[in-house]
C-alpha cells in the first residue's frame, strides 16, 4: 500500500502550508528530473516515493462532479475534490526538476565525448525498461499471445522507422507540433516503466526542448521560449484531462496488447540512442541543430567502455524495479490501478 499524503480539508496555517508544500514538491522535483531521461519513468519515481495512487486518483477526479462544482461557483469544494493543493505543489516540483535536468542534459549532449556515454546510459535504461514491461504482459491464451507479438512487432517497426528519420535542423518545430508531442508524451510519463522523454526523442523534439532552458537563461528568444513552454504545458494538461481516461480504458480492456505496443515502442526506438554516431553537420555548433547517423565502433576499447555504461545503467533500472517490487508497489499493480 503506497503512502498517501493527507488531503487538504481547510486552509493550512503558514508554517503548515510550507511544510506540506515542501513534502510534496521535492517528490515532484525527482519526478520531473526522471522524466527528462529517456528510459526512466516519472511514474516509477512516483511509485517509489509513495504518491502514485494519490496522483492517479487526483487526475481521475477531473470528472462531472468537478465540472459541476466549478460551473456552480463552488470553487473551494472543487479544489478539495481535485486535491488541488497536492497537484499544484507537485507541479511546482516537477517544473523545477525538469528545468534542472534539462540544463544538465543539454551540457552532456553538447559535449562530443560525453554525448556517446550519455546515449549509452539512455540505451541501457530503455533496454531494461522494455524487458521489465515485457514481463508484465498477461497473455493467457495462444491467440492473445500471437496478437501481442504482432502488436509489439508492428509498434517496434513504426518506432524504428520514426527513429531513422532525419529531422531537419529547423529553427524550431511549430507550436502545434509541440502541443501534439506534449499530449502524447504525458500519457507515457504517468505510466510506471514508460519514458515520456523517449517519446519526445522519437518525435524529434527532445533536443529542441532540452536546449530551451539554456536559451532562456542566456536571453536568447526568451519570448518564444516561454511561449513554447506554455504550449507544452497546455498540451500536457489537456491530454491528462481528455486522454488519460482512454489510456485507462485500454489498460483495463486490452492490457496485453497495450503493453506489447509500449514494449515495441521502446525496443524499436533504440536506434535513435545508438551510442556510436557520426556528426553529419560538424560546422553546426548547437547540438539541437546537428544531424547524426549511426556508425560502428572504431575500436574494441571504445566498444568495451560503452558496453560497461549500458550494463551499469540497465542494472540501476533493474535494481530500482526490484526495490519497488520489494515495497509492494510493483509497476504491474500500478498499471492495474491506473486501468481501473
Amino acid at each position: 500500500m503506497s503512502q498517501q499524503l493527507p488531503q487538504t480539508t481547510e486552509s493550512p496555517s503558514v508554517p503548515s502550508f510550507w511544510r506540506r508544500f515542501a513534502a510534496i514538491a521535492w517528490r515532484g522535483f525527482f519526478m520531473g528530473g526522471a522524466d527528462i531521461v529517456p528510459g526512466v519513468s516519472g511514474g516509477t519515481v512516483a511509485l517509489i516515493l509513495g504518491i502514485y495512487e494519490q496522483l492517479v486518483t487526483a487526475i481521475s477526479r477531473v470528472d462531472r462532479v468537478f465540472l459541476r462544482l466549478v460551473f456552480t461557483g463552488r470553487f473551494r469544494e472543487a479544489a478539495k475534490h481535485l486535491d488541488l493543493f497536492f497537484l499544484c505543489s507537485l507541479a511546482c516540483g516537477i517544473f523545477a526538476g525538469l528545468c534542472t535536468a534539462l540544463v544538465s542534459i543539454n551540457y552532456l549532449l553538447n559535449d562530443e565525448v560525453l554525448r556517446k556515454f550519455t546515449w549509452a546510459a539512455f540505451s541501457g535504461m530503455i533496454l531494461a525498461s522494455g524487458i521489465h514491461l515485457a514481463r508484465l504482459i498477461r497473455a493467457e491464451t495462444t491467440g492473445l499471445r500471437l496478437q501481442s507479438i504482432l502488436a509489439g512487432v508492428l509498434s517496434a517497426a513504426a518506432a524504428y522507422w520514426l527513429s531513422s528519420q532525419t529531422h531537419a535542423a529547423a529553427d524550431a518545430p511549430s507550436l502545434v507540433y509541440i502541443f501534439v508531442c506534449a499530449s502524447i508524451a504525458i500519457c507515457a510519463m504517468i505510466l510506471p516503466g514508460i519514458s515520456g522523454a523517449m517519446v519526445l526523442l522519437l518525435l524529434g523534439v527532445y533536443e529542441y526542448l532540452a536546449h530551451l532552458p539554456s536559451e532562456i537563461v542566456h536571453g536568447q528568444r526568451v519570448g518564444h521560449g516561454m511561449l513554447t513552454v506554455l504550449v507544452f504545458a497546455a498540451g500536457c494538461g489537456l491530454s491528462l484531462i481528455c486522454f488519460s481516461k482512454l489510456l485507462r480504458w485500454l489498460l483495463k480492456r486490452h492490457h496485453s496488447l497495450t503493453m506489447a505496443m509500449l514494449c515495441g515502442l521502446l525496443f524499436g526506438g533504440l536506434r535513435k540512442l545508438w551510442p556510436f554516431q557520426v556528426d553529419l553537420t560538424p560546422e553546426v555548433e548547437s547540438f539541437r541543430r546537428k544531424t547524426f547517423d549511426v556508425r560502428w565502433p572504431e575500436s574494441l576499447s571504445e566498444l568495451a567502455a560503452v558496453a560497461v555504461v549500458v550494463v551499469v545503467a540497465a542494472g540501476l533500472v533493474f535494481l530500482t524495479e526490484l526495490w519497488v517490487s520489494g515495497k509492494g508497489l510493483a509497476a504491474r499493480q500500478a498499471g492495474e490501478q491506473f486501468g481501473r
